[in-house]
């Protein structure tokens, strides 16, 4: 799917400003998620419509975000040294709600884990990472808000590196919003359409930790 894009000044009146939530740009099926690699990893995931090749590693795990503005301060809008290159890749959300079920947090949550041992326990046969960090503003001002990131590793990650539905390099467009970053003109930046994302699963909610 092409990325579809709005106002930044606009999309603050669609999203929550605190709580833990996915904000992602999503249809009925799909879902978008974003990486930062190098270019030849990006060149190579652009070309094959998956992901590969000498540079890559599927024994290493591999982080999505599918929020950009988080993506943005992670690879610093394209500036940090083997992050210049950011892919928007599509993928089912089949594929997405699958990944959260696989999910274990990186830190213990009381919320969702019993005692420190069943959490441990997770961290050792989950092949998934679920990270809920500060979600950042387009100048990397954390906000009250969370956002999420996944790691993946083995099959899951094997999975989603062969099957996606599309990968698009945003490259050039995370360039040309940069320039509105950097001349402080917040009102001409354009970004991702994200709205919330709920998975298919009820019982999902709690297990991730998702704010109603």
């Amino acid at each position: 799917m092409p990325l579809l894009t709005e106002r930044w000044n606009d999309q603050q009146n669609q999203i929550p400003h605190s709580g833990q939530h996915i904000l992602a740009q999503h249809t009925t099926e799909t879902i978008v998620v974003y990486q930062a690699y190098m270019p030849a990893i990006a060149d190579y995931a652009v070309k094959n419509q998956k992901f590969g090749g000498p540079n890559f590693s599927f024994s290493r795990m591999s982080w999505i975000k599918p929020n950009f503005l988080w993506m943005m301060y992670r690879c610093g809008w394209c500036e940090k040294q083997n992050q210049e290159r950011v892919l928007a890749i599509t993928i089912t959300r089949q594929l997405f709600d699958e990944i959260l079920f696989e999910a274990a947090h990186s830190s213990f949550n009381s919320a969702v884990y019993t005692s420190h041992d069943e959490w441990k326990k997770a961290l050792a046969v989950k092949p998934v990472r679920l990270q809920w960090d500060p979600d950042h503003d387009p100048h990397g001002k954390p906000l009250t808000r969370r956002a999420i990131q996944l790691g993946l590793k083995d099959d899951v990650l094997y999975k989603f590196g062969t099957t996606a539905l599309q990968i698009e390099d945003v490259t050039p467009f995370v360039r040309q919003q940069k320039q509105h970053v950097d001349a402080r003109q917040l009102d001409l930046l354009e970004v991702p359409q994200e709205r919330i994302y709920l998975p298919a699963d009820a019982s999902l909610v709690k297990q991730i930790g998702l704010d109603m």
